[in-house]
């Protein structure tokens, strides 16, 4: 950690306070990016012969402080037990997802391409997933080490609840209760976890409050954090701030709040995260490994430059790095397209005495061969095959698209043929995904019928694979009959399907459809849609300099419940200059939502500037 954020003798902190700027160094080590605007441009910042980790302008700052006074924990321990519950609990943040695979709830709120996700949940009762909090136990929770993957265990009381989906929980509960059922916490914790891995968050939360109504189970600090996760991800997070006011102060400990800041993350808030950060602060909760983790993985969402005063804040409370932090920092160097800078965070990393996973090779490759560095990016997967692909079967998933990336159709072939005798699921999505990009289309659809045929039922993410095929090669009519396929199967069709529907639309030029696509699912499913949904259509109509549009689904995002974010701002100041109209009140508007104009967007406002002066006006006035 020390290598990464080492300041200069001459840095004396200062805490993090709005209004602050300073320039973060350390000698000889890596960040060295230079931000403009949505992408990153490598470029070395030369300061008393040091190189800096990020540079932040008068106008970017963070609104967490450091307060001065000494903190009532071990300030260099790595996490709490408590945190380690959360992370394998009901946090998703902090898992990391296959390297190229989304899960349909979790990219409701943010970037497709976010690669540490929550895991990917198939429809049916198996076995991948998060863990519910409720029924880890303390040797699973402590041990921070990922288990092995465990047998499938039935659950009656789950499917009890799914048989009856139209009737209200509370009567399905009471008769179990009068046929004399068990119900003690593991039947409980294990349709709990079933709950959470459909994504039935609306009836688990109802499981919840009739257990606590009811007095059927001692509620402990666990279960009232489990709680609060299903109050933000259900009724909001306004709602689920207000349930800690009730939860007795005895459980109101460091985990519940940390429970919020993750649900705050999720929800993409910078100001209510920062927020609760100020409060844990308040309370004189340690600051964690897990709450610096979750700034940082919002920061490298929506604004890179305060990466620096997470950094910052570990090294002044003596905060070790963990695995995922330094997965965050590889990834954001990558996508500054730094790989310089990529590979001294690895040194570091590896000095630090942490060796890189699959994971983190992964990433490695992919922004190698996204870099132009194919010999590299195919070094790294042939160390992932481990000289034997059958022994790292696991791998496979991963090196599939991988090697589509690179161009290589003989080696995706290769290793297809170590799973094509007994694939998984994932292996399959994976080779679909892999198929798509070297344009097979005919292999891709191949090994979706297989899928169709090898398994009961599939879930919306597997038909969304070869629905993403199609999108990516404007074959219209075939992802038409697909979403015809997935309805008559039963499937159920969520925000990921409908972003590839989306896309598959706007690709074939029929943007008006795609929009009322998007519009009625949103209506009629009561489910939040993707980001980038909106954000696709309203790109084009930016092309277009179709303000009244633009105007439109800005508006609509705002009703889904996205805050704002440079990126809405950015496409809505070029359907301006697209339409050649001036933007009234704009930077208003952007100041209302806190948004800071960068570069890119700052030389965008002075096209739509009203009152902006020029040669002409100079000499007409």
């Amino acid at each position: 950690m020390w290598a990464l954020r080492r300041a200069s003798n001459s840095l004396k902190f200062q805490g993090l306070r709005v209004g602050t700027s300073r320039i973060c160094c350390a000698k000889s080590e890596m960040f060295s990016s230079h931000l403009e605007g949505n992408g990153a441009v490598s470029k070395p910042l030369q300061i008393a012969s040091e190189k800096c980790l990020f540079y932040h302008s008068t106008n970017v700052c963070s609104k967490f402080h450091i307060d001065r006074r000494s903190l009532s924990s071990k300030a260099g321990s790595e996490s709490s037990k408590s945190e380690d519950d959360l992370e394998d609990g009901f946090s998703e943040l902090e898992t990391p997802a296959n390297a190229n695979t989304i899960d349909e709830s979790n990219a409701v709120g943010g970037n497709e391409d976010e690669l540490f996700s929550e895991p990917e949940l198939d429809d049916d009762d198996g076995d991948s997933g998060a863990k519910n909090a409720l029924e880890l136990s303390d040797t699973e929770a402590g041990s921070g080490k990922k288990t092995t993957v465990r047998k499938r265990v039935p659950s009656e009381l789950f499917k009890t609840i799914i048989a009856a989906p139209n009737v209200p929980l509370s009567v399905v509960l009471n008769k179990w209760v009068e046929e004399g059922k068990t119900l003690g916490r593991p039947e409980i914790s294990l349709a709990m976890l079933n709950l959470r891995k459909r994504r039935m968050y609306g009836r688990a939360l109802q499981l919840s409050e009739w257990l606590e109504a009811n007095n059927r189970l001692d509620f402990v600090e666990r279960d009232y954090a489990s709680r609060l996760d299903l109050i933000a991800k259900v009724r909001g997070l306004q709602k689920a701030e207000n349930y800690i006011e009730k939860i007795p102060k005895s459980f109101r400990d460091e985990v519940i709040y940390r429970t919020l800041l993750a649900n705050c993350v999720a929800s993409n808030n910078v100001k209510q995260a920062e927020e609760v950060f100020n409060k844990m602060k308040d309370l004189e909760f340690p600051v964690t490994t897990f709450a610096c983790n979750q700034l940082l993985l919002l920061y490298k969402r929506l604004d890179k430059k305060k990466i620096a005063d997470v950094l910052l804040l570990m090294e002044k409370e003596n905060i070790k790095p963990s695995l995922f932090t330094y997965k965050l920092l590889i990834d954001t160097k990558g996508q500054s397209n730094d790989l310089t800078g990529m590979d001294q965070i690895v040194e570091t990393m590896k000095a630090d005495g942490i060796e890189p996973d699959i994971n983190i090779r992964a990433i490695l490759a992919k922004h190698y061969a996204s870099g132009g560095l194919k010999e590299k990016a195919e070094a790294i997967l042939k160390e992932m095959e481990g000289g034997n692909l059958e022994e790292h079967r696991w791998a496979c998933r991963l090196l599939l698209p991988l090697y589509a990336a690179l161009g290589k159709a003989d080696e995706v072939e290769r290793v297809w043929k170590v799973c094509e005798s007994s694939p998984q699921l994932e292996e399959c999505v994976a080779v679909i995904e892999a198929w798509g990009k070297l344009k097979k289309i005919d292999k891709a659809e191949e090994v979706f019928n297989r899928m169709l045929t090898t398994w009961k039922k599939l879930s919306s993410r597997h038909y969304s694979a070869l629905l993403k095929v199609y999108a990516s090669h404007k074959m219209l009519a075939n992802g038409k009959d697909l979403i015809k396929k997935m309805a008559d199967s039963g499937c159920r069709i969520g925000p990921l399907t409908w972003d590839s529907l989306v896309k598959l639309y706007v690709e074939a030029g029929e943007v008006e459809k795609a929009d009322s696509v998007l519009h009625k699912a949103a209506q009629q499913n009561h489910m939040k849609p993707m980001f980038s949904s909106y954000i696709v259509i309203m790109d084009q109509y930016a092309k277009r300099g179709d303000v009244h549009n633009a105007e439109k689904m800005f508006h609509r995002m705002r009703q889904a419940g996205y805050v704002a974010r440079l990126r809405q701002f950015q496409a809505l100041v070029q359907t301006y200059i697209n339409a050649k109209a001036p933007a009234y009140g704009i930077r208003e508007r952007m100041k209302a939502d806190n948004i800071f104009p960068n570069k890119a967007l700052a030389a965008q406002l002075a096209l739509v500037d009203a009152f902006r002066k020029t040669a002409v006006t100079d000499l007409l006035d």
